[in-house]
């Protein structure tokens, strides 16, 4: 008699200790589901999902379908899911195509009801997508990002590490770290000096990063000028440094500094 008897569980799949799978759930062939997990009832685990331990995913949850990418042709690709993250209702999650080979979500993440992650994402550890966020293919969000609910974020965009970006929010162009972000086009909206706070940034290393985004986004000067003068002005430091590189390595391009006739951010 199988362990789980009112759950659909392939005989090929690799179920860790621990492991509670609720009636009326999915567990697809080539799937490895590690320590601890729980698989609410009426979800679906495909093909090439491989959860770490202890992730949870509510009911109506779809991890690791196949990609809604016409230029896929059935390649063998896989879903990575991280340690200790939530997956609540009805969110779906699609597997890489032959770009990558693999959708990567993190450790400690929470992807809130409804929200959609396309084909050959990376999102980071420690991230919070709210309601409903809609992220295209080939995005990467890295660390400790939370994105608003309903927000959509347009293919090939990167998020960097401590942003914040406001519900609602239509994320065309690449979003610096440490910032915030927010209104139509999308606008910096000063450093995420609360969510810098509460991981243990301290003062000196917070103006740090504010005298370098003032550079950048507040004197008026195009990218390529304000690096320039961030090089010159402002002491090497591995904020610095990622934010210089962020920028340099940009491939969309930077959200738009606020405009003078706005209120003046920190």
């Amino acid at each position: 008699m199988s362990k789980y008897p009112l759950a659909n569980v392939h005989p090929d799949a690799v179920i860790g200790k621990d492991v509670i799978i609720e009636p009326f759930s999915t567990i697809k062939e080539d799937v490895i589901i590690g320590d601890g997990c729980w698989i609410g009832p009426n979800s679906i685990i495909w093909e090439g999902a491989r959860l770490g331990k202890n992730v949870k995913v509510f009911p109506g949850a779809s991890v690791s379908s196949i990609p809604q990418d016409l230029k896929f042709a059935g390649e063998k690709t896989e879903t990575f899911i991280g340690d200790n993250t939530v997956i609540r209702e009805f969110v779906t999650i699609s597997r890489g195509t032959a770009d990558k080979h693999k959708t990567v979500i993190g450790s400690n993440c929470l992807l809130m009801a409804y929200v959609h992650i396309a084909h050959d994402c990376t999102i980071g550890n420690n991230c919070i997508f709210a309601n409903a966020v809609q992220v295209a293919g080939h995005v990467v969000i890295e660390d400790w990002a939370i994105i608003g609910g309903s927000s959509a974020v347009h293919q090939f965009v990167k998020v960097g590490a401590h942003v914040m970006v406001s519900g609602g929010s239509l994320v065309r162009k690449d979003v610096p770290p440490y910032t915030k972000a927010a209104r139509e086009p999308l606008t910096y909206c000063g450093v995420n000096t609360v969510g810098l706070r509460r991981r243990g940034f301290t003062s000196e290393k917070i103006s740090e990063i504010q005298d370098t985004y003032r550079i950048i986004f507040l004197k008026g000067l195009n990218n390529s000028k304000a690096i320039d003068l961030v090089e010159k002005e402002i002491i090497p430091s591995e904020e610095r440094n990622y934010i210089v590189d962020f920028i340099k390595s940009s491939e969309r391009g930077v959200m738009k500094g606020f405009s003078t006739s706005s209120a003046t951010f920190e």
